[in-house]
């Protein structure tokens, strides 16, 4: 198959860096939402994929871009974007990304990558350091850490690690009904989705009630279900403390849920506010995570660092490959043999792997914990003031106490209680506005708008722009 020769790369290569920059450069001018229907960007694209090569690659690529691509996205780096959660994908963490793919290495054996094993547990260990979660969860400790591709594949080999803890025989036989995993109302849908992929079933699934006046899981709660279930005969498998829900950014009692689990497997679904933990005034957030079995968080998310990266860490480092490792002859290697390596097939689903530390590396070398740790105060701070303006406008109400950097507010009516139909409205004309973009959740099965600031360029004066946007639009409901 034909390919670039370097020269022509790097000239090719050159063009594309500047057309990142100058996108991202304008970036803030541009509407975060795009104005297209379902079936347009596909109508605009020729039906019949290409015979012959692109006269001019470099047009061809750009062209897309420009006319296609862009116009048809959501900006997810815009300073205006406060929806979901932040997918940050700093420019330090694209020139990773950019060496990771020209070094073209398949991670699934230490013996394939042996400097893509190698950096990614020096990566893993020093934030498991640097969050606080202690020496347990290093290599060194016994414990150990592997960059996933999102924090849905760690709960999914979280589940299966706990599983093959709770019999021996699973691999065999695999599950008998028997099996209860714990979560509350608020636990992102991913866990769900693991029971289910593991062959759980419905059924296995526990939705532990929230403390009173508060969303998050209630500790005692869980003791009296865990009783019951054992007493009945059934095997509690694992419990999910979640530390920053989706929907409104509760933190549960993650030291209280491993008291009380009794030998369940406790797996921390940290995903996004995990990582605020570096900053020592934030450290409670991961409070009592050095009790638990398995913690994970999202470096996609708030750490700066292009998708797809999800750190997870386990206590035990033998426990993913001991449910996880098949090893067929051709996979066979003195390295490995040997036990004196981690060949990380063996601590996630798929086989092959890229080699994600690079980007992460760029980033920390790039901004250093303090720069990151940075960051993450300006975000807080910025939520902060706008739930204080929140509070002070009788149009609006705090949905839920503020969480680190998401703020979740109601559109109020006339009786001073939440509209949903004004709620909806008012979010549908911001984002139809193009300045901003933001997305909801229920509270207590009221509409609430989800304010979640964490976009890289997101400033003040962003914020001050979407307060003028919900006060504008909200005169007119």
């Amino acid at each position: 198959m034909p390919d670039l020769d370097p020269e022509e790369f790097r000239r090719l290569g050159h063009a594309l860096v500047d057309w990142v920059a100058a996108h991202r450069a304008g970036l803030a001018e541009l509407p975060v939402r795009p104005a297209v229907r379902p079936g347009e960007i596909r109508a605009a694209l020729p039906a019949d994929l290409p015979d012959e090569p692109a006269d001019d690659l470099g047009a061809a690529l750009t062209g897309l871009l420009d006319a296609v691509v862009v116009p048809g996205s959501l900006h997810w780096q815009h300073p205006g974007f406060y929806g979901y959660f932040p997918a940050q994908a700093s420019l330090l963490s694209l020139l990773g990304d950019l060496a990771s793919g020209g070094l073209g290495a398949q991670g699934m054996l230490w013996s394939t990558s042996p400097a893509g094993t190698e950096v990614e547990q020096v990566l893993v260990d020093g934030f498991a350091r640097a969050l606080g979660l202690g020496e347990a969860f290093t290599f060194a400790g016994g414990g150990g850490g592997s960059l996933q591709d999102s924090a849905s594949s760690a709960a999914l080999v979280a589940l299966l690690a706990a599983l093959h803890r709770a019999s021996l025989d699973w691999r065999e036989t695999g599950v008998d009904g028997t099996e209860r995993v714990y979560v509350t109302a608020e636990t992102h849908s991913s866990l769900a989705k693991a029971v289910r992929v593991a062959g759980l079933g419905a059924r296995a699934l526990r939705t532990v009630p929230f403390s009173p006046g508060t969303r998050a899981m209630s500790a005692d709660a869980l003791a009296v279900m865990l009783a019951e279930d054992r007493a009945a005969g059934l095997r509690p498998v694992l419990v999910c403390p979640t530390v920053g829900t989706t929907g409104t950014g509760a933190i549960d009692p993650v030291r209280k849920v491993c008291e009380v689990a009794g030998g369940a497997w406790v797996h921390v679904d940290a995903a996004w506010a995990g990582v605020a933990a570096l900053c020592p005034e934030f450290r409670h957030v991961l409070d009592g995570a050095e009790l638990a079995d398995s913690v994970c968080t999202d470096a996609h998310k708030w750490l700066a660092t292009a998708f797809d990266a999800s750190f997870l860490w386990v206590r035990d480092g033998t426990a993913l490959p001991a449910a996880l490792s098949i090893t067929p002859e051709y996979l066979r290697n003195a390295a490995s043999e040997s036990g004196q390596v981690v060949d990380y097939r063996d601590w996630q689903v798929p086989l092959g792997r890229r080699f994600r530390a690079l980007k992460l590396w760029s980033v920390v070398n790039g901004a250093g914990l303090e720069g990151l740790r940075d960051a993450i105060r300006g975000h807080v701070a910025l939520a902060r003031d706008l739930a204080a303006w929140v509070e002070a406008d009788p149009r609006f109400a705090l949905a839920a106490p503020p969480s680190l950097a998401l703020v979740c507010l109601h559109v109020l009516g006339p009786d001073d209680e939440p509209d949903d139909a004004a709620g909806r409205a008012l979010l549908e004309r911001v984002n139809a506005g193009g300045r901003a973009f933001l997305t909801h959740t229920t509270v207590d099965g009221r509409y609430a708008i989800r304010v979640a600031i964490g976009a890289l360029g997101t400033g003040p004066e962003h914020l001050e722009t979407l307060w003028k946007e919900l006060t504008a639009s909200s005169s007119g409901i």
